[in-house]
């Protein structure tokens, strides 16, 4: 099914929850992001493309028309989307981007939803957990689903400050990956590796181009009594960025380093390296 735009299927009723967003960029692993938020259990999914890409994908999902270069394109759409859905749980992200959650393999979206509502939680902290290939003579864009490497450690944090300097409680900016080892070529407001990236629409509430809320206890990583579930969005993105952006191209000849590992598509993996956790849900 194709739409001209966000506003002609939002016309016609809200989407059955939970949605998966995925905005389009450019070709690049299309079908496989969509695939995926399928197979993970989201009953809707829309794919927001300009019209000049051209691809094929799962027919269950939905083919909107977007701009998906104009600025801030992402954080429009979610918040057009949000005004459009009040209630609805929304998952984003771009092409060549997947989403895991604990125990994924077995369990769907719905239910780690469930539980999370039960804990009074309306969002999920997510960490953008960097993919690439270390082959980059063949693949020449450092993606590849069956060969992707993730850096295992190098990741950190820092703590979150308001307006008033006074830090955020329960709240901090995660670093680490590609944008930290190639920090050189990223800019400084977008070297963070945090996102909310699955959470509980609802009135008045806005996503700022730093992927943050306007509601501060949509920022936060865990509520007040204990540790909460978290998620990861495993991403070609940056290393597609790093190859490229004509000022990174040629300075990034190899994306290997002795802590980079084969990736293996499974939520354990991510749990044993720190990168989500369960909280409670077991």
């Amino acid at each position: 099914m194709r739409y001209d735009s966000l506003d002609s299927y939002l016309a016609i009723g809200t989407p059955k929850g939970p949605v998966a967003m995925v905005m389009a960029e450019d070709e690049v692993e299309i079908a496989s992001t969509v695939a995926h938020c399928l197979k993970i259990g989201f009953p809707t999914v829309l794919l927001l493309a300009p019209s000049e890409i051209r691809v094929e994908i799962d027919a269950r999902a939905v083919r909107i028309g977007h701009d998906a270069h104009a600025d801030n394109a992402l954080p429009r759409a979610v918040n057009r989307l949000i005004a459009a859905a009040p209630g609805v749980w929304i998952h984003y992200c771009f092409n060549a981007e997947y989403l895991f959650f604990p125990f994924c393999e077995t369990r769907r979206v719905r239910e780690l939803i469930a539980f999370h509502a039960e804990e009074r939680r309306d969002a999920f902290l997510s960490y953008v957990v960097d993919l690439y290939t270390g082959d980059l003579h063949r693949f020449p864009l450092a993606v590849s689903l069956e060969e992707a490497l993730l850096d295992k450690s190098g990741y950190y944090a820092l703590g979150r400050k308001g307006p008033d300097g006074d830090p955020r409680e329960r709240q901090l900016d995660f670093f680490g990956g590609l944008r930290w080892r190639y920090e050189e070529h990223i800019p400084v407001v977008r070297r963070k590796i945090d996102r909310i990236a699955l959470f509980r629409a609802k009135e008045g509430l806005v996503l700022g181009p730093d992927f943050t809320f306007n509601d501060q206890e949509y920022n936060t990583y865990s509520c007040p009594w204990h540790h909460s579930a978290t998620i990861a969005t495993c991403s070609f993105r940056t290393a597609k960025a790093l190859k490229t952006n004509p000022a990174s191209r040629y300075g990034v000849a190899d994306m290997r380093w002795h802590n980079s590992v084969e990736f293996r598509w499974h939520s354990q993996q991510l749990m044993d390296l720190g990168l989500m956790e369960p909280g409670q849900w077991v």
